[in-house]
């Protein structure tokens, strides 16, 4: 059986425990067995984190101490699948260690909600059968990494003070030493979380993020 770690906290705003919660039936039909961890403590612990497939963060507004960061980092580089979505991965932790491993940090919500497309822009077991999605909801802005395997973008229209369209990645993948990183910036609250694509995605990503991992201190 794989193992799932569920790291939660942070900003209630955006739910974490809901969230989170939301994805238990889904991760123990996929075959993990899931623990629940609501303190970032936990990523000093490295015995636990290498007996762990796969990382799932719901944790934003946080203060990582450097011990917590290389703990985390060290145990992505070591294999370990790290996945999640929206403030809970990108406006988690303000540690620049942290946003070079996630490949991105989140800088604004221009108009709150508001309605916008996500385009799919690359061919991925993530994004399979899936083209756009109609949200109303948060359009993210963010600083972002080009070793970045962007899948799916969003496009703000010309407004002040930018003036001019932008795109900006909304999914995307990379490779952290042996550990796989999954990063979806949609899913401010459970509305979001339930549009079945954006569902479909996050449950591919945690997929996809897990399936590199080997144990490594199991070898």
């Amino acid at each position: 059986m794989r193992k799932a770690l569920i790291v939660r906290g942070g900003a209630d705003f955006h739910f974490p425990v809901e969230t989170t919660d939301s994805f238990l039936p889904f991760l123990a039909d996929a075959g993990f067995e899931v623990e629940i961890a609501d303190s970032l403590a936990v990523y000093e612990d490295q015995e636990r984190l290498l007996s762990t497939h796969l990382i799932l963060q719901c944790w934003t507004k946080g203060d990582l101490t450097p011990a917590q960061q290389a703990g985390l980092e060290a145990a992505v580089k070591a294999g370990v699948g790290f996945a999640g979505w929206h403030g809970g991965i990108v406006a988690a932790f303000t540690d620049r260690n942290y946003q070079w491993m996630t490949g991105g940090w989140f800088v604004c919500h221009p108009g709150n909600f508001v309605p916008h497309q996500l385009t799919v822009i690359k061919d991925h077991p993530v994004t399979e059968g899936i083209t756009t999605v109609d949200l109303n909801t948060e359009r993210y802005w963010v600083l972002t990494d080009p070793l970045n395997d962007v899948l799916a973008t969003i496009t703000f229209t010309a407004e002040e003070p930018w003036n001019e369209p932008v795109t900006h990645p909304a999914v995307w993948t990379r490779q952290w030493g042996k550990g796989r990183i999954y990063v979806n910036t949609v899913g401010h609250h459970l509305p979001d979380l339930d549009i079945p694509e954006i569902r479909t995605m996050i449950e591919r990503g945690i997929l996809w993020a897990a399936s590199a991992a080997t144990l490594p201190h199991q070898r």
